[in-house]
């Protein structure tokens, strides 16, 4: 995966920014090891009349995608299907990371991002299978983020990074 192109993340005058902070990014790869070590994800979604959809799900951060799966059935797999420009974040009380891009279903288990994907889901969840092996192939959902925001409320706006692939 290649590094993104950072640059400051801008927010209104009364924010708090300064040349001082905008001069200070953040690393993409500690942003990157806190997307991979995130336990889920906050998935954005929006309905058929345009209305905000918010879900939990669970994924891995495989070869510079977010993969993550979940039943047709679901509203936010056929929000997915219609609309499949997304936002996703972390759950953390602090570290705001928040990823942008369009999501898209992959269906070919011999992918590299799919043969990728078994063990790192074992090694990220092993709870869900028995003895480490993994499930028959499931088609899965996958972002590649154009664009992803990151900055810590600790010390906001200092560091507030947007970084553009």
């Amino acid at each position: 995966m290649h590094h993104p192109t950072a640059s400051p993340a801008r927010f209104p005058a009364e924010y708090g920014q300064t040349l001082e902070t905008l001069d200070d990014l953040m690393s993409w790869d500690v942003v990157a090891d806190r997307i991979t070590a995130a336990r889920n994800y906050w998935l954005a979604t929006t309905t058929d009349g345009g209305q905000p959809h918010l879900r939990p799900v669970d994924g891995v951060f495989v070869d510079g995608a977010l993969c993550f799966g979940g039943s047709p059935e679901t509203r936010w797999v056929r929000h997915l299907e219609a609309r499949p420009d997304v936002s996703m974040s972390l759950p953390d009380d602090d570290q705001a990371i928040i990823l942008e891009g369009t999501a898209a279903l992959v269906s070919d288990p011999d992918l590299p991002l799919s043969v990728a994907l078994g063990p790192a889901n074992i090694a990220k969840y092993p709870q869900y299978f028995q003895d480490d092996q993994p499930s028959p192939f499931l088609p899965f959902w996958h972002l590649r983020p154009r664009r992803v925001f990151a900055w810590s409320l600790t010390g906001f706006p200092a560091k507030a990074t947007r970084f553009d692939f």
